[in-house]
């Protein structure tokens, strides 16, 4: 610890005699272990100190303490230079261990404070026994307690740093483990930095998109273990714009809740995958961000489980487009309106399977009309209308709306 605590203050001359500081000095160690008894008592080190623990907490008491005598020594004419930067560090040490050990700030000060009490009450009996006038015990009361302040400091900075080093190092291993899931690292591989992130390993990661300009608002609703990638994401420029979360164990009829989190954050969600798997929910999202561009706007997120159909057909635009143009190759010939009206009716008409009614409301048209059209596509389809594998390709053409323009231009 370098500069986590000024130097320590100078200590008011206090003239405690050679008698008293000797007869201190040779109660230390018992000043010590009647200090770390006193610890015990705390909630959070009650059953928890081990032999090797009191030990050193008995050691770091001793060594405090000797530091203040010599302190004290200092006040009537010893060295002035004698160091305190042991014990201030020890006491940063300290902190940092029980940030380490899992306890928080506040059993660290409790037991600072509890400890105090015990130290003096043993320190200011040997002081008494030996002469010292209540007047110089008042300020021998005043300046050691000062002191211990200034190690409980030290303490707090030391537990301070340890956390804010240990959460430092936790962000890096949870980036580094999303971004193996998502490149789809091997499964031990993953384990590997599961364990290093001490991230606990979920059934299932479910991946959402969100714009980056929503990500710490929608990750305050989520689980605390849902992982999070933004910089230099493998992602395609529909969603260059975009962050993942990775969150765990939304599968099933948990599903549901997610959609209902994620209401008016333009969601796109991925599908449930096994955890290790989670690449193949994060790869679909992605892919459904150019779905999102084509419906409109609004507050629901958009679930990739509901649009499959659609997601399959747009993984190959090129094809689709070709496919188009070739089974709507009979209505090329057209003027744009009239064909386009044609594939409209030919699409309903696959659709609701010849019920002529249903196809009629569909196109809010009259029946008579969806007659006349189908009439003027069966002389120019002909017999392909009863092929299987016309109807096949029809069907996938059709599936999609496409714009007029399109159609137009098959």
């Amino acid at each position: 610890m370098s500069e986590q605590n000024g130097p320590t203050p100078p200590v008011a001359p206090l003239e405690l005699g050679e008698q008293v500081v000797a007869a201190l000095r040779s109660r230390l160690a018992l000043v010590a272990e009647r200090t770390a008894n006193a610890v015990t008592t705390v909630p959070s080190y009650s059953g928890a100190i081990t032999e090797q623990m009191r030990g050193k907490i008995e050691y770091a008491v001793e060594i405090a303490l000797g530091a203040f005598l010599n302190l004290i020594e200092q006040s009537r004419g010893a060295d002035p230079g004698t160091p305190l930067a042991p014990a201030v560090e020890a006491a940063y040490q300290l902190g940092g261990g029980e940030a380490r050990e899992g306890r928080s700030m506040d059993a660290l000060l409790a037991a600072y404070r509890v400890g105090a009490r015990a130290a003096w009450r043993e320190m200011s009996a040997s002081a008494v026994r030996n002469g010292l006038s209540a007047e110089a015990v008042a300020e021998f009361a005043q300046l050691m307690f000062a002191y211990i302040d200034e190690l409980s400091a030290a303490s707090v900075a030391g537990h301070a740093d340890q956390l804010a080093t240990a959460g430092r190092m936790r962000r890096r291993y949870l980036e580094r483990l999303t971004r193996q899931l998502l490149a789809a690292e091997p499964e031990e591989v993953l384990r590997h930095s599961a364990a290093r992130a001490d991230w606990p390993v979920p059934e299932t990661l479910t991946a959402v998109l969100v714009p980056r300009a929503n990500l710490h608002s929608t990750l305050a609703l989520l689980s605390p273990h849902t992982l999070e990638g933004v910089e230099d994401l493998p992602v395609g420029a529909a969603a260059e714009d975009h962050a993942v979360l990775l969150v765990p164990d939304m599968h099933g009829g948990r599903r549901a809740q997610l959609t209902r989190l994620l209401h008016g954050r333009r969601a796109i969600l991925g599908p449930a995958r096994a955890w290790s798997r989670a690449a193949a929910s994060f790869q679909r999202a992605v892919r459904a961000t150019a779905l999102a561009g084509h419906r409109a706007a609004g507050d629901a997120p958009l679930d990739t489980e509901e649009h499959l159909a659609e997601l399959v057909l747009r993984m190959d635009p090129e094809g689709l487009a070709d496919l188009r143009a070739r089974v709507l190759a009979p209505l090329a010939a057209l003027p744009p309106a009239t064909a386009a009206r044609l594939a409209e009716t030919l699409r309903a008409w696959l659709l609701h399977q010849g019920r002529r009614d249903d196809v009629a409301a569909a196109l809010f048209v009259h029946p008579q009309t969806v007659r006349y059209r189908l009439g003027k596509i069966r002389e120019l389809y002909g017999a392909r209308l009863d092929d299987p594998a016309t109807v096949l390709d029809l069907t996938l053409a059709l599936a999609i709306s496409a714009d007029p323009a399109d159609t137009a231009g098959a």
